[in-house]
């Protein structure tokens, strides 16, 4: 335990408590989100007794305004980004909405960040709790890769969930002990992650959904072209390299993690499967077919554009108009060149890539490169939305043929926060 960890972060709320609105049959009838306000009030008053929180102070976060429709608050936005916990409430309406899966999104680029900075999973951050029990086939990728034993709740909370316990009078003892052990569990979590705060989004709209869109492509490729540590051109530094290109990390020492991995997690969080291949080992396969197998992300190091072979494959993939895979230039502000040196490379990179400045060439980051990991954070989003545009445009033009691309796929909890 690193103590409370409201005494040394201010009094940030230790949970978000994310739920799906149940609308009325009918005006008269009373309001059946009120069971939802009574676990939060449950909770909050539990994790008054076990922390030092401060008379008045807020122990969690619940928006009881929020019908479907409506726009995103201030104040649930802040919320989104302070709170220490998220708690998705689980039910079958839930994993419908879209406005919860927003949320769900929001608070996993938090989770995602904090391993990027601090080489920690940081997946104590989310802890579900359930409100009517969901099959398995329903819940979707994000929610699936949380590995959570509900029956350390209580088995009577695990076959009817929360409403169900509230509901039976002859359960009330087992209501009690399961808002007691998820406010046990939630300030547990809230002490050993310790998240930093995150983003305030206030474009609510245009947030992707952790639970994905109905008829997405279910797989994204990302590929990486890159030095590595054997193939190091002149003058350039190790730092930033491991033993294959998967393992470049161009934020170092920023970032403790291989951008393809940060990659990976970010467009997890979209409700994707992800594989990581080598774009050299794969261009063939990748820039020989008429239609495209699957949306792709390509990594760029600029410093692979001093090879004539690297060149040769980003020649290659302007020349043959592969929308579907954007290119993203990584250039940390942190890494300086030497004026010259520095010259020569943007200039190389802007000639090679000069076929994507067109519009329907594909997305590419901006000309000076994507600064800091914030910012491929943001450009990532982008260039997701496009490359799945470009393929969903593509696939139905061209129907594919023949074998797919084979590629080792990144098994493991996808941190999404």
């Amino acid at each position: 335990m690193r103590g409370d960890a409201n005494s040394t972060k201010g009094e940030r709320p230790y949970f978000f408590l994310s739920y799906a609105h149940t609308p009325k049959n009918s005006f008269s009838d009373a309001d059946p989100n009120a069971w939802v306000k009574k676990l939060y009030d449950g909770l909050c008053a539990d994790i008054m007794q076990m922390t030092s929180l401060r008379p008045g102070a807020k122990a969690g976060f619940l928006d009881q305004g929020m019908a479907v429709g409506t726009k995103w608050t201030d104040e649930l936005s802040e919320n989104l980004a302070r709170c220490q916990v998220f708690v998705p409430l689980y039910s079958p309406r839930y994993f419908l909405s879209e406005q919860c899966g927003r949320e769900w999104w929001a608070f996993s680029q938090r989770q995602i960040n904090h391993r990027a900075h601090h080489g920690e999973n940081g997946e104590g951050g989310i802890i579900p709790a359930l409100w009517v029990p969901v099959e398995p086939a329903q819940l979707p990728r994000a929610a699936q890769d949380l590995q959570f034993n509900h029956a350390d709740f209580g088995n009577d909370y695990a076959a009817e969930g929360f409403y169900g316990l509230t509901k039976l009078n002859y359960l009330k003892y087992d209501y009690q002990k399961a808002v007691y052990r998820l406010a046990q569990r939630i300030v547990r979590a809230a002490q050993t992650t310790q998240l930093e705060e995150g983003q305030v989004y206030k474009q609510y709209e245009s947030l992707p959904s952790a639970f994905g869109s109905g008829g997405h492509p279910a797989e994204f490729d990302i590929s990486v072209l890159a030095c590595s540590r054997s193939n190091l051109p002149n003058g350039r530094v190790a730092d930033y390299y491991g033993e294959t290109p998967q393992e470049w990390n161009p934020y170092h020492p920023v970032s403790t993690r291989p951008l393809s991995e940060h990659a990976a997690d970010l467009v997890r969080t979209m409700n994707y499967r992800v594989s990581i291949g080598d774009f050299e080992s794969d261009a063939d396969q990748l820039l020989s077919e008429e239609s495209p197998r699957t949306p792709g992300l390509l990594l760029l190091d600029r410093w692979a554009l001093d090879t004539p072979r690297g060149q040769e494959l980003m020649r290659r993939l302007c020349d043959r108009k592969r929308p579907w895979i954007s290119v993203m230039v990584p250039q940390y502000s942190g890494d300086v060149l030497p004026h010259e040196r520095e010259r020569q490379l943007q200039q190389l990179t802007e000639q090679i890539l000069a076929p994507r400045r067109y519009e329907n060439a594909g997305h590419r980051s901006p000309r000076d490169g994507i600064r800091s990991l914030d910012a491929f954070g943001a450009d990532l989003q982008k260039a997701v939305g496009l490359s799945v545009t470009h393929y969903e445009t593509h696939a139905r033009t061209y129907p594919p043929e023949g074998p797919a691309i084979q590629r080792p796929r990144l098994g493991g909890p996808a941190y999404p926060g």
